[in-house]
């Protein structure tokens, strides 16, 4: 592990998602693990394999990520998302009225672009997902970019990605990429304990009860036999008594890149950033390019596409 590396901390202020307080309790809330990039491919498929993520460090380079961070944000300025006359790579959130309307047709934008496409398909990470999957990589055309505002109740509730994968493989990696420096408080993504294996089990219940229903029920996470969304729980505190497990916490870097299991289950918490900076991530899913795709990933990302 580099020493540079950053150590997760426990939260400076209470971790809040769908206005439940997490427990700072040692057993109900720890860091995540940080993996030097340059471990090698095998130790870090180990580690894959076993926590079911890896967070690599500084695994692209810091100023590629926040000058896309600062392209994002001036584009998204025309609608008000961040305070005038601000540098956009800081991504001071603007206290003025913001246009929604005219945000959501410019992420729409932004998501189809070239730039966007050249970040996402960038060599070493292109390189890296051959070698972690063992064959030609495949990059889902389907590629979200979020943000969050401070103060927002907008969070990410828990759940497991292959909830809304399953027209393909379940060979599924997830990139979850920061884009600017995230520490705790503003609401990255937190990862349940050993939560590959809960996911997998609750994937194993889901196909066997639904059998009876038609391939289009059963690859949506929209079906009776799902919660609403695909959601695990909007839950957190009580996800972690449930299963008796801890919420794993990091404050993340600009250049980080985290991988996760299509079954680890996650979610993001408030953004309480005490400066007003907005976060910025982007999720992107690999898969070996010989194994069967999910036709409904092959469309780009559109607010409201029900995946």
């Amino acid at each position: 592990m580099s020493s540079s590396a950053p150590q997760a901390k426990m939260p400076r202020i209470g971790l809040v998602a769908n206005g439940k307080l997490l427990s700072a309790a040692a057993n109900r809330m720890g860091p995540l693990l940080p993996t030097d990039p340059e471990i090698g491919l095998e130790a870090i498929r180990a580690r894959y394999e076993e926590h079911g993520y890896v967070w690599l460090n500084g695994f692209v380079k810091r100023s590629d990520v926040v000058e896309f961070r600062g392209w994002v944000f001036s584009h998204l300025a025309a609608a008000g998302l961040i305070e005038n006359g601000s540098d956009p790579a800081i991504g001071l959130s603007s206290k003025g009225n913001l246009k929604k309307a005219l945000v959501d047709r410019i992420l729409m934008s932004l998501v189809r672009s070239v730039a966007f496409e050249g970040f996402c398909a960038q060599p070493r990470l292109a390189r890296f997902m051959d070698e972690f999957l063992s064959g030609i990589s495949y990059l889902h055309k389907r590629k979200i970019m979020r943000f969050t505002q401070p103060g927002t109740v907008t969070v990410t509730p828990a759940h497991y990605d292959l909830v809304y994968l399953r027209g393909g493989t379940s060979r599924i990696v997830t990139a979850w990429i920061p884009l600017g420096d995230t520490p705790v408080e503003m609401g990255g993504l937190v990862y349940l304990e050993g939560s590959h294996a809960v996911g997998a089990r609750m994937e194993a219940e889901f196909q066997a009860k639904s059998a009876a229903l038609t391939p289009d029920e059963r690859i949506s996470a929209f079906n009776r036999n799902m919660t609403k969304g695909g959601w695990v729980s909007k839950d957190l505190p009580d996800m972690a008594e449930r299963f008796d497990k801890r919420w794993l916490i990091a404050d993340y870097e600009a250049g980080d890149v985290v991988l996760h299991s299509p079954y680890m289950i996650h979610a993001s918490t408030t953004n309480q950033s005490a400066d007003d900076r907005i976060r910025l991530s982007t999720d992107i899913r690999y898969q070996n390019v010989e194994d069967e795709i999910d036709a409904r990933w092959a469309n780009h990302w559109s607010l409201g596409d029900m995946l």
